[in-house]
């Protein structure tokens, strides 16, 4: 079935979970299969026309305009080999959708912090998720992937190095991914949660959390985020109207209350919900918003979070636009390339930090220029805005051979990825 500009159901289809700037395709293609896939490709192909593939389209930078849309919201279909802890996950599949199957077998995926987010690109761009500095990038636990090249072709991307390489973590650049089997893990629970801090009252705890990560285990994955809560019903009552330190909790193992009691030292949160959860429930744990919006976001990989004093005037409460800084505690597993090595860069950055702003206005880098001196990289997959060729570069130790299997595989670049190489 294809969808054009006057078909029923049309904004529906197009429509992803950013808002900003959706896309505006001369035909969708809702699909539900490789098969179709292949037709849509096949279509573009005929037509002249770009290529963009949408599954819950949290990271999307720019719209298509003109051209078609892969719409793989449809195609979402997860099958568990518990004996072999894998999961073949198609095209359209959110780690909802992973979580649900794998959960019954006392497994978990490499998931990130947001459910509703398409397992596929997620893994594509490499894939920072709860249990990262134990296990890695999710773009390290990729055994197989089927994918639909610019020729139309479909391929298994194994049997080509070249290929299986850059489409772990070199995003959407290479072809349609219809599907890929990942590694599962036995994490039936972990335990984990936010303490939110009233930084009126605690002002030093992005401090104490940077010096707490100094020292924590491969078992410990944590991030921080900062913000000002707007002080509206749908906010928890002791959090509203404040600026919040909201520190983030995925451990693994049974030291978990050992291992934070440096951060209940700080003082009492305004929000406690730490505790042991399924892993099935591990969205808790951030609590990001799920309903679509409208924003910007600019990522730094950093060896040192040395501006940290920095926040409070350029995204605190008196900023001129509301920022949500997140920064996550890298290395362990990801400082290490897998056994099949991939495109994910700079495994040598400790931090990531991400400045995110709603709205349709700027994309906060004036909160990113304090951090020039300890930046070392970006993450695209925590990017939501149009990069130029040289700072999409900034993501990759070889960016040139990326550029150089770009060119083989989608020579005439119609497929319009997120960050285009």
């Amino acid at each position: 079935m294809m969808l054009t500009t006057t078909s029923r159901g049309y904004d529906e289809a197009r429509l992803g979970f950013q808002r900003r700037d959706a896309h505006r395709p001369a035909a969708i293609f809702p699909v539900t299969s490789a098969a179709e896939v292949e037709e849509a490709v096949r279509y573009a192909i005929d037509h002249d026309l770009r290529i963009a593939v949408q599954a819950a389209g949290h990271g999307l930078t720019q719209g298509i305009d003109g051209g078609v849309l892969i719409a793989t919201g449809g195609f979402n279909g997860v099958t568990v080999d518990a004996e072999r802890k894998t999961a073949w996950i198609e095209a359209g599949a959110t780690w909802r959708d992973v979580l649900d199957a794998t959960a019954p077998y006392g497994l978990a995926p490499l998931s990130g912090s947001a459910p509703g987010v398409g397992a596929i690109s997620y893994t594509l761009g490499g894939g920072l998720g709860l249990m990262a500095r134990r296990f890695g990038y999710a773009a390290d636990r990729v055994r197989r992937i089927e994918v639909v090249t610019a020729d139309g072709v479909r391929r298994n991307a194994e049997e080509d190095p070249d290929l299986f390489w850059a489409l772990r973590g070199g995003g959407g650049n290479f072809g349609v991914v219809t599907g890929i089997e990942v590694d599962l893990f036995d994490v039936p629970t972990l335990y984990g949660g936010s303490l939110y801090f009233d930084l009126a009252e605690h002002p030093t705890v992005p401090e104490m959390w940077r010096e707490w990560t100094r020292s924590v285990p491969e078992e410990v994955t944590s991030a921080i985020a900062i913000l000002p809560m707007p002080n509206i019903p749908q906010v928890p009552a002791s959090l509203r109207g404040k600026y919040v330190g909201q520190v983030q909790l995925a451990i693994l193992g049974d030291r978990g209350e050992e291992l934070i009691e440096p951060l209940r030292a700080i003082g009492k949160p305004a929000l406690d919900t730490v505790g042991e959860l399924p892993y099935v429930d591990s969205g808790q744990i951030f609590a990001e918003p799920e309903r679509p919006d409208s924003y910007t976001s600019r990522n730094a990989l950093l060896k040192d979070l040395d501006a940290l004093e920095t926040l409070p005037e350029l995204a605190g409460p008196g900023a001129s636009r509301m920022h949500v800084i997140g920064i996550r505690h890298l290395g362990g597993a990801l400082a290490r390339q897998p056994e099949i090595p991939n495109a994910v860069g700079h495994r040598d950055a400790a931090y990531s930090l991400t400045v995110l702003t709603p709205g349709k206005g700027d994309d906060g880098r004036e909160v990113l220029e304090p951090w020039a001196s300890s930046t070392v990289g970006r993450a695209l997959n925590f990017t939501f805005a149009k990069l130029t060729d040289e700072e999409v570069a900034e993501a990759y130790d070889d960016h040139e051979r990326l550029v150089a299997l770009r060119r083989r595989y989608d020579p005439t670049r119609r497929l319009h990825a997120n960050h285009q190489l």
